[in-house]
């Protein structure tokens, strides 16, 4: 990829990002074409099959975030969102982070849990010897229920068992849970899993003399976490009010508060999940499911906490570090059929499940950077105006030039509203 292309990107016409993009051998000559035509987007005949009662297609702008070196391997990250800042944010952070060095990832195992869930154990602690005594078995039938994964080398890994016991303060009885780790390869995961799961049930039922309650996938994807860690010199961290070292050490404070506090914490998470889901999004992958499991990891302590943490390390570098449970595919699934996210991937690099698992948390971490450091220097709301005059003057009729220049009056004015908006253009269209 050639970046002087990319030089001051956002600056950039519609028609000349995508020209640079070609120019810089971010994207290929096809893809250069259908940007320019505008065919990669998903067509009625296909969105009809993806949902019950389909009417139309409800869009969102896709970005890219720019900046970003992970692993030693520079990024555009494609973003789907609709929220003012988020690709502007991951970019600013992406390059702060870059000038130390970027993001480095690591993530050991990708692997997914089925849960088989039974009530009226007789004898819990005989039924968690026979599971055990048996593990071999429950794995080759699990197998056996979907031998195509083998292939490609994956599969069921090892059993577990969890007794979770009575609570008499919500009024549930006691559940013998057997989870069943399985390998799905480069698929999320989830067909494979259930398929696995209710095969094996019988057999678990069998060996325990309980009643199934229910056989499905988790997406609390604890045997899948993924990890991102930086170090930034704290010269890189300075505004024009503030040196390095006090931004530093704000930073390092609000993600004390984070842990801390879970009202603080759901806000500053929050600002992580924006660039991820982002990233999901526009990649085709379920982000309901990744959200659902981030926000119970967040809870492992037993309160909910900050997912990030920022430090210091003894040169004084601020030093981040992300962990988060992932369980993405790069097969299948809504990318199977989706042109959009086929684009997405391919601006990715065509990345393994475990490879996109990494970048997602790159981005949620250079997210939460840019959220915190601006919170702990001028405030969040900055960042947000010019992009919310811009959305007012287009609200208000404002197009071509008279955009910007109906954004810069605005946020120059007293009242930033539509009515304000609505003057400034009649003013400048005299």
């Amino acid at each position: 990829m050639e970046k002087e292309y990319l030089h001051r990107f956002y600056k950039k016409s519609h028609e000349e990002k995508i020209k640079a993009l070609k120019n810089a051998a971010a994207i290929s000559e096809e893809d250069y074409a259908a940007l320019k035509d505008e065919t990669l987007k998903l067509a009625p005949n296909v969105a009809n099959q993806m949902i019950e009662n389909y009417i139309l297609n409800y869009e969102f702008p896709f970005g890219l975030a720019m900046n970003f070196v992970i692993d030693g391997n520079e990024r555009l990250i494609p973003m789907v969102t609709e929220e003012p800042s988020v690709v502007a944010a991951a970019s600013n952070s992406g390059k702060i982070v870059g000038l130390s060095g970027g993001f480095q990832t690591e993530m050991k195992e990708r692997l997914m849990i089925a849960q088989i869930a039974l009530k009226n154990v007789p004898n819990v602690e005989s039924a968690t010897k026979n599971i055990q005594k048996n593990e071999a078995k429950i794995i080759e039938l699990a197998n056996a229920a979907h031998p195509s994964i083998l292939n490609y080398g994956g599969g069921a890994r090892r059993v577990e068992v969890r007794f979770i016991p009575a609570d008499k303060e919500f009024d549930t009885p006691e559940f013998l849970v057997v989870h069943l780790v399985v390998d799905t390869g480069e698929a999320m995961g989830a067909n494979i899993v259930n398929t696995m799961a209710e095969a094996i049930a019988p057999f678990i039922v069998e060996l325990t003399d309980g009643s199934s309650l229910m056989n499905i996938l988790s997406n609390y994807a604890t045997e899948s976490i993924a990890t991102a860690k930086c170090g930034i010199h704290p010269k890189y961290l300075a505004t024009k009010t503030m040196d390095g070292e006090a931004v530093r050490d704000r930073i390092i404070e609000a993600t004390q508060f984070a842990l801390a506090d879970p009202y603080r914490a759901v806000t500053h998470n929050k600002g992580i999940m924006n660039g991820i889901d982002a990233v999901l999004l526009a990649t085709g992958n379920d982000w309901r499911a990744v959200e659902a499991g981030v926000h119970a990891y967040a809870a492992k302590s037993g309160q909910y906490r900050s997912l990030s943490r920022w430090t210091k390390d003894e040169d004084g570098n601020l030093v981040g570090e992300l962990k988060l449970p992932i369980s993405v595919g790069s097969v299948g699934g809504t990318l199977s059929i989706h042109p959009s996210a086929q684009f997405a991937y391919r601006l990715l690099g065509q990345p393994n499940a475990n490879e996109l698992s990494r970048i997602l948390v790159a981005v949620g971490l250079a997210q939460n950077l840019s959220a915190v450091r601006a919170l702990v220097t001028e405030g969040i709301q900055k960042g947000h105006m010019s992009l919310q005059a811009r959305s007012l003057a287009i609200r208000v009729g404002a197009t071509g030039e008279n955009v910007e220049r109906v954004a810069q009056l605005l946020q120059e004015s007293e009242h930033m509203n539509s009515e304000t908006a609505k003057n400034i253009l009649d003013e400048i269209s005299k």
